[in-house]
């Protein structure tokens, strides 16, 4: 008896980034001597979808074909990658030997890895391809754990299999019913009330959430620099539905749970100082996001600041003034998002305790310049305020004695953030311009303070708007239309002259 061969076409995408691409899986079963060849640029993890199909099929009751197969991956020139390949490899051999109906990968893709028993596992980067699925106006057929993510895609046809033996029940369009992330109620981490005796600390991490701007707290060891840093999550505001979406998006390519951003908790990431260069902004082979895209509209915290490894520390720079991370490689540009609010902690020597009133500073005057200018001027030109953080009082530890809570503080930043959206403007911390300047709404008393402060304090251009960008939220906070003179003050105030 002979085997039974055709052609078959399942569609599929690969991933460039966050970006999902379409793919053609071309299966074709012919006869001759037996074998299974996958061409089309696959990785490592796509050509050893072979022995997984092999073996799935034939544990999902299905008959693996004695027969010669190739499996072709169109276009040929674009390099494919991920275990994703398995499901609409195996769809296109079951289909071309007529072993399953044609009409279920009629109108969708197909996505997903294959256990050996034939059960179907979720991949890295399921949202991406549920994104681009919707984005094209085609079905996904996926693993039933995805589901989930198909929920919060209104008008996208899902079909979720739990294994190739369950292939039978799939049918027509599958629209999911819409699920909708809980509201956050309360904010979600440590309490900043539990820091106390550093007022000035704490009201910079408020302009730092009002704004989305970036902060350097310099102080000794056990100042609280570390502990302040990690309650800027709880004082800014959920993400809104479009951040969700774009948080969840890049967590999910990069195989981490997306389930708290879409819930609306802003990520918080604290990479150590050891961390590489490619770790902090992204690359790999395949480009996966680095540290900074995955702290994308949340916080990305960098605890003893001037240890990061110089390279990876200037790598940062065009991250913070664009929003984004461009990897060149051979094969092409990839783009990750990359806005975040960026929170830096550093000593103010390699000891720790230059200017320190109690314990004597150890170090010679050399080390504590080459300690600083481990982070360089154009990088700290870009960080919008720096501040001392001093030793607490231990009396007020003891005594319990708490400041505001992290919920009275996150109103007050959400009502500087409404209104910036009242006025149809973005956060301060991508103002720039004319722009800036519009949104300012500065009398000329306020512009020649603006203009001697910054003369005689040798600021910069960018820091010129840096300021203006504090000054702004400041009066944010305050309710205040325009930026008057006491607010470029305060501004001022939150710049340290010795690590301009």
């Amino acid at each position: 008896m002979s085997e039974p061969h055709g052609q078959a076409t399942v569609g599929t995408t690969t991933l460039v980034g966050t970006e999902p691409v379409a793919v053609e899986v071309q299966a074709d079963v012919a006869p001759g001597l037996p074998g299974f060849s996958i061409v089309g640029l696959g990785d490592a993890a796509v050509l050893e979808a072979r022995e997984r199909v092999r073996s799935a099929v034939r544990a999902a009751g299905f008959r693996f074909p004695n027969a010669r197969i190739v499996v072709n991956l169109a276009p040929g020139p674009l390099r494919k990658h991920g275990t994703g390949f398995d499901l609409p490899i195996a769809l296109g051999v079951l289909a071309a030997t007529s072993q399953i109906s044609s009409s279920v990968c009629s109108q969708r893709r197909a996505v997903g890895e294959l256990s050996l028993d034939g059960s179907v596992r979720s991949v890295p980067g399921m949202l991406a391809h549920a994104l681009g699925a919707r984005r094209d106006r085609v079905g996904l057929l996926g693993p039933a754990a995805a589901a989930h993510l198909a929920a919060g895609l209104p008008g996208l046809d899902y079909a979720p299999v739990t294994s190739l033996a369950s292939l039978g029940c799939v049918k027509g369009p599958s629209l999911l019913p819409p699920s909708m992330p809980p509201d956050l109620e309360t904010p979600v981490g440590p309490d900043l009330a539990d820091v106390t005796g550093v007022e000035m600390a704490r009201r910079a991490l408020e302009i730092a959430a009002a704004g989305g701007l970036n902060l350097l707290l310099i102080g000794p060891p056990g100042s609280g620099k570390t502990m302040l840093a990690r309650r800027l999550g709880p004082i800014l505001p959920p993400l809104d539905p479009d951040e969700r979406l774009e948080t969840a998006l890049v967590h999910s390519v990069a195989g981490i749970d997306e389930s708290a951003a879409l819930a609306g908790i802003r990520p918080f990431r604290a990479p150590h100082h050891s961390a590489s260069l490619a770790g902090l902004v992204g690359g790999g082979t395949p480009p996966r996001p680095g540290e900074v895209s995955l702290a994308h509209n949340g916080v990305l915290f960098l605890d003893e600041f001037p240890e990061f490894a110089p390279s990876a520390l200037q790598a940062l720079r065009q991250p913070m003034e664009d929003g984004l991370v461009v990897l060149v490689r051979a094969e092409g540009r990839v783009r990750f998002p990359a806005r975040f609010a960026l929170i830096a902690a550093a000593n103010p020597c390699p000891c720790g305790y230059s200017g320190d009133p109690v314990r004597a500073c150890t170090c010679a005057e050399s080390m504590i310049a080459r300690y600083h200018n481990r982070i360089g001027g154009p990088l700290m030109d870009r960080i919008d305020m720096s501040v001392a953080v001093e030793r607490t009082d231990p009396s007020l530890i003891v005594e319990g004695s708490g400041g505001e809570s992290s919920l009275v503080v996150r109103e007050r930043v959400m009502a500087a953030r409404a209104r910036a959206s009242s006025e149809h403007r973005p956060l301060a911390a991508v103002l720039s311009g004319n722009v800036l300047l519009a949104a300012c709404a500065m009398d000329a008393a306020t512009r020649h303070t603006l203009s001697d402060v910054s003369r005689a304090r040798a600021l910069s251009g960018r820091s010129v708007t840096r300021l203006m960008r504090v000054a702004r939220t400041i009066a944010d906070l305050e309710d205040a239309r325009s930026v008057r003179a006491s607010h470029i003050m305060e501004a001022l105030a939150f710049r340290r002259e010795d690590v301009r």
